[in-house]
């Protein structure tokens, strides 16, 4: 646990000062209901284009009741041009009934509820009740399961299996910001493919498990 606290403190020193994900962004806002939203905004979406989407759909409802007062065409028009734009306008409405009618307005802060609202599973479920609520939660994503994997932390074949095997590894109190440090240290550094192990600071750390060549 020592070598991955250290490593976490290492990433947590080179991206500060970098761009965080939009949801993070959103997620100052200390409403988990636009955290919620911009999640199912972010899937399959740029960065960019999600905080511009979040924005426009915000300005005209920002909370459940509002969004009920629009049609799914209008929610289209403002969310557009994120991925699977039409399918995200029928859940977000969706889920903004089921949260008026069943939980007087407010997102729960369960797991377990969250989780039985459509079109949420766990990655943003656990998103919503760590930077929503505040709660530890762990955030797995694409970026957070490859760079576990990379580093030496897990090894896993699926986000779900490394977010129980952090949850071993990792004191809860880096749970919550562990997606934010991840994401953008995987968007800016360690990439994909090819990532810059030449700049990275946590490169003595790092098993590269799965990396054929780097920079």
């Amino acid at each position: 646990m020592d070598r991955i606290l250290k490593t976490i403190r290492l990433i947590e020193g080179q991206v500060r000062g970098w761009a965080v994900p939009s949801v993070t962004k959103i997620s100052r806002r200390d409403d988990p209901y636009q955290v919620l939203v911009s999640c199912i905004l972010s899937l399959r979406t740029k960065d960019k284009t999600t905080i511009e989407a979040s924005k426009r759909l915000f300005e005209v409802a920002d909370g459940p009741k509002g969004i009920l007062k629009l049609n799914e065409s209008r929610i289209r028009k403002l969310i557009y041009p994120v991925g699977f734009y039409r399918n995200k306008s029928r859940v977000i409405l969706g889920l903004s009934r089921r949260i008026v009618e069943e939980y007087s307005g407010k997102v729960p802060d369960s797991l377990e509820e969250l989780l039985e609202l459509k079109g949420v599973g766990r990655k943003t479920a656990n998103l919503v009740l760590g930077l929503g609520f505040g709660l530890p939660a762990l955030c797995v994503d694409t970026h957070v399961h490859r760079i576990s994997n990379r580093l030496g932390w897990v090894k896993t074949k699926t986000p779900e299996q490394t977010e129980y095997a952090l949850r071993e590894a990792i004191p809860r109190r880096e749970w919550i910001r562990l997606n934010t440090t991840l994401v953008t240290f995987g968007q800016n550094l360690c990439l994909p493919v090819s990532p810059f192990c030449s700049r990275c600071k946590a490169n003595e750390f790092c098993k590269k498990r799965g990396v054929d060549k780097w920079r």
